[in-house]
């Protein structure tokens, strides 16, 4: 029996190590699935494990332990970035801007009441007590990739013994978690919101913003100022971006180009956005009941996947899909969203668009543009390496700061979570398919963070007792209660009384300025509408962002003073 006793206690070995990390990740992930109250507190359970198992002596390696800690957070940082990267920049429209300001105001008010707390609670005079704030800062805020980059930048001001500020997010974070819910709640009562007028605003709402989606129409020309006119005339005339995709002459269906010539009478499938629907009515003619049997040749709609990596980037008007295939692109699908098919849109992998035509065009186009569903289930690992390739060495740069220690250095968060963003919006430009399934990506972002968590958990365990329980645990909890609410209580009351947004996408931009995947849940499920998930997706890509670069900054600024 020796050899099983000499892999639980060889720290050295390698079963040894996996062994630790394995039993570990699989217990905390394990008891993350209960629920308590209805919550649970998910994969964050692998941290609580982590520091069950070192403060018990089962452990590695300092240096094992922190190269897969710092491993896991470049993994699960880059991947985040990859996922946000597409909608980041799009997500600063008219009502965006409004709230991702609220969301950064609410992460700067984060950080106030923990230097509150810090001078009405703490001894200042000792150096651990600021540092260990700013762990149950992102405890409150439940942010683990903050955790990550204000570990990071710890160790590069304290070069010896830097402290374990885990066990202050360990501290924070359960009620980090019921916080948030719970102050999103009191906002509803404190505003004095009822569920069934949000969900009838949300209602008319999406009448008035039914643009966005493609519309079809089937008109005939009667406007006798189109008879001779040219596709491309009566498109510039008419000012509104929309598709033809076939046309009725003389009992002869036909693909429409730039070229084709309109005549009175004649019959039209049309895909425009709704809100120019109306126009191209009164310009073109009516609304009216086509049959298309009659046509010079079979007609087919088909959804074509894009997989072939040379045609990522490119424009539809570039691809000339009617002039040299003879076939219309009707629609795109991009994530599960309908776009438009405008001329100005870049095609990405990934992408699903409805082709109209000939069965034969349709077919080469079919095979032009890959249509090879399983070529989409691997990841492109390449790309990835190659941005956390280059995210490493833009982290690495020194920028000097007036008034810090050091240089400010974006780091092994920073550098990569920037370098992902780009690349994820704009690496089409430069060749790279940034295409990944959903499950493929959260599969690298887990593993990713429960590494990270694992190592950071062994690492705290040992002195988390003394830290805790002995020291000012209770404080901390106390803490981080208060910067987990007294910002949402303000943000979110300021968002409905100011700016009269609607109080589920108030949910959402406060569980995505908090990045809290179990409050976005909380909405959802109190709201049968989209607009939870919308306010999440419009501001957490921004407050991720914002979480990570200042927890550096506070630590590098004042944690090193």
């Amino acid at each position: 029996m020796d050899w099983i006793t000499e892999i639980f206690t060889n720290t050295q070995s390698v079963a040894h190590i996996v062994l630790l990390y394995s039993v570990v990740i699989a217990i905390g992930v394990l008891l993350g699935k209960v629920k308590f109250g209805g919550i649970s507190l998910g994969v964050t359970f692998v941290l609580f494990a982590g520091i069950v198992a070192g403060h018990i002596g089962f452990t590695a390696p300092t240096d094992i332990l922190t190269f897969m800690q710092d491993f896991g957070l470049i993994l699960f940082v880059f991947m985040i970035g990859m996922q946000v990267g597409p909608g980041f920049f799009e997500s600063f429209g008219t009502a965006g801007i409004k709230l991702n300001g609220l969301a950064t105001a609410a992460i700067l008010l984060n950080i106030a009441v923990m230097f509150g707390c810090y001078y009405l609670f703490f001894d200042t005079s000792n150096p651990n007590n600021l540092p260990m704030l700013v762990g149950t800062l992102y405890g409150a805020v439940t942010n683990t990739p903050g955790l990550g980059a204000a570990n990071e930048a710890l160790n590069s001001v304290f070069t010896d013994n830097a402290p374990q500020i885990a066990s202050g997010y360990a501290c924070a974070y359960p009620l980090g978690v019921l916080g948030i819910i719970g102050a999103t709640i009191a906002i509803r009562y404190i505003c004095g919101i009822k569920f069934a007028n949000e969900e009838h605003s949300l209602a008319q709402q999406d009448e008035a913003n039914g643009a966005v989606k493609p519309y079809r129409l089937r008109l005939k020309v009667t406007n006798q100022y189109l008879e001779g006119k040219t596709m491309l005339q009566v498109h510039d005339f008419l000012n509104r971006d929309f598709v033809c995709s076939r046309i009725l002459h003389d009992g002869h269906v036909s693909i429409p180009n730039r070229d084709t010539i309109f005549h009175l009478d004649d019959q039209l499938n049309i895909v425009c956005a709704e809100a120019d629907a109306e126009a191209i009515i009164a310009f073109i003619g009516p609304e009216i009941e086509i049959d298309w049997e009659q046509q010079d040749q079979p007609m087919v709609s088909r959804r074509i996947i894009v997989t072939n990596p040379s045609i990522n980037g490119k424009t539809l008007g570039k691809m000339h899909f009617s002039s040299v295939h003879g076939v219309n692109v009707t629609r795109v699908t991009r994530h599960g969203i309908d776009l438009f098919a405008s001329v100005s849109l870049p095609l990405q992998v990934g992408d699903r668009i409805m082709v109209v035509g000939p069965e034969d065009a349709v077919a080469r186009v079919t095979s032009l543009m890959g249509n090879s569903a399983h070529r989409l289930n691997a990841p492109n690992i390449a790309t990835i390496f190659i941005g956390i390739i280059i995210g490493i060495i833009f982290g690495s740069l020194p920028f000097a700061i007036p008034g810090m220690p050091v240089p400010v250095k974006l780091g092994i968060a920073g550098g990569p979570l920037i370098i992902a963003i780009l690349i994820g919006r704009y690496g089409y430009k430069i060749r790279l398919v940034t295409y990944t399934t959903t499950s493929a990506n959260m599969m690298l972002r887990e593993i990713g963070l429960v590494l990270f968590l694992a190592s950071v958990g062994i690492k705290a365990g040992a002195g988390f007792w003394e830290t805790v329980v002995q020291g000012d645990g209770l404080l901390y909890v106390a803490s981080g209660f208060l910067i987990t609410t007294i910002p949402i209580l303000i943000i979110g009351t300021i968002a409905r009384k100011r700016y009269k947004f609607n109080y589920f996408t108030i949910m959402g931009m406060l569980a995505g300025t908090y990045t809290d995947p179990p409050a976005l849940a909380y909405a959802n499920s109190v709201c049968s509408k989209e607009a939870p998930a919308v306010g999440y997706s419009t501001v957490y890509p921004l407050s991720m962002f914002l979480r990570i670069f200042t927890a550096q900054i506070i630590v590098l600024f004042f944690c090193g003073a």
